[in-house]
């Protein structure tokens, strides 16, 4: 999961350094997608996390039809939702960004990668479903590697389309958007190759598709509410950094790609944790449950305190080597002192959460994630927008991460407790 995880943010990242090279305005428009992005990412997130427990939790009981039915149900619920949504945006993409702050020429730029973007959006939604669905039925390595091809391809073709090499056109931030649309074309082919062809895990059957489509709902819609709800908090945080100009803006996604690509670690360990909890939970084995979440956590917290050290002493090099503007640099500088001190906390509510999923428990996570962005994070960032400028809404979300951490951790260990004291005074 590392593997694949991370080389799907290291091709975001070098991405961002390709449009970096292009120019500011471009580095700025790009960061400026990200709420939207993580919209239609989110859908298909919140999916695969719906359809990945529904089949955890069969494997775990033995029902090997109804695996192949989700898994199969799955996929077409993926894509009916990924292209409504998808045109849908289409077609409000200049009130969207008009509404997040972006200034009229950075618009004209949004504009044209958001048109190409959107394509590849529905075949993202069904190869992110795959991979979940991989990992559910016991298969940790092929979502993995497939992952890291799907990258290479958007690495190797982007710079093609990007700078115009060979006979392609020189697109410059269109090109980027072209390079993620065949990525994700070539992505969809493998999981469907490796999930019908090589598992034999896909069916041509419609039986039982609306009991399907009910129990991956069932943790699948808060799982969606819960991603869309950050993609809400961070169109917010856009608008404040954008009073700051388009360098600070800027300067927030070169460093949030940079972060990012340690997070992924964390995450990564988090959607690991989802198939070993729901299938030991469908088992009865709750030691092991408690044991893998003990693990996890003391795992995400020593990551989370190397992660801000290193990038304490190589953040700022980092940032010059993609854009050179002086302004880009000290905002993702200041960005990548301050948002990494929540990186280990933002590991655990991630595992968290995961592990809640996976148990068949939408609502924590949902509570979690309204608590995260909406009641802690946004408040916290309007005030230290005022007080410190900036540098007041990434403490805000160091903070934001630091706080829910603790209390989602809490929140699960009570849970499993209560369980555990429910079916001792069951048996006795």
């Amino acid at each position: 999961m590392i593997l694949g995880m991370v080389s799907f943010m290291a091709a975001s990242l070098v991405e961002t350094i390709y449009i970096g090279w292009v120019g500011t305005e471009e580095l700025a428009a790009l960061s400026f997608t990200f709420p939207v992005v993580m919209v239609l990412q989110g859908i298909a997130m919140g999916l695969g996390v719906g359809a990945a427990s529904v089949v955890a939790r069969s494997i775990g009981a033995g029902d090997k039809e109804g695996v192949r039915r989700v898994v199969t149900h799955s996929f077409l619920l993926a894509s009916l939702l990924q292209i409504g949504v998808a045109a849908i945006t289409y077609t409000q993409v200049v009130p969207l960004f008009r509404l997040l702050g972006a200034e009229p020429h950075i618009l004209v730029l949004i504009t044209g990668y958001m048109e190409i973007w959107l394509l590849g959006a529905p075949f993202f939604a069904i190869a992110f479903v795959g991979s979940m669905l991989l990992r559910a039925t016991g298969d940790v390595r092929t979502p993995g590697y497939l992952m890291a091809i799907g990258a290479l391809l958007h690495v190797l073709i982007a710079p093609i389309f990007v700078f115009g090499l060979g006979p392609a056109p020189e697109m410059g931030l269109r090109g980027a958007a072209m390079g993620f649309l065949l990525a994700r074309v070539g992505s969809l082919f493998m999981y469907l190759y490796c999930l019908g062809y090589r598992d034999r895990q896909l069916t041509w059957s419609v039986d039982g598709m609306l009991a399907s489509w009910k129990a991956t709902l069932h943790v699948g819609f808060p799982a969606v509410a819960s991603n869309l709800i950050a993609p809400v908090s961070m169109g917010i945080i856009m608008r404040l950094l954008a009073s700051h100009g388009a360098e600070v803006v800027a300067g927030y996604g070169v460093a949030s790609r940079i972060e990012s690509m340690v997070m992924m670690v964390v995450f990564s360990l988090s959607m690991s944790v989802a198939p070993f909890v729901g299938q030991n939970w469908g088992a009865g084995r709750i030691d092991r449950v408690q044991e893998a979440l003990r693990l996890a956590i003391r795992f995400c917290l020593a990551w989370g305190a190397m992660a801000f050290v290193a990038l304490l002493l190589v953040g700022e090099s980092l940032v010059a080597m993609i854009n050179d503007d002086p302004q880009v640099i000290e905002a993702a500088a200041i960005y990548l002192i301050i948002v990494p001190i929540g990186v280990g906390f933002g590991g655990v509510m991630n595992t968290v959460t995961q592990a809640f999923n996976a148990l068949g428990k939408p609502m924590p996570p949902l509570v979690l994630t309204v608590l995260q962005t909406l009641v802690v994070y946004v408040p916290l960032a309007i005030v230290g927008n005022m007080l410190w400028g900036y540098k007041g809404i990434f403490g805000a979300l160091a903070l934001t991460s630091t706080v829910l951490g603790i209390v989602s951790w809490v929140w699960i260990l009570r849970m499993i407790d209560a369980h555990v004291a429910a079916q001792g005074a069951a048996a006795r």
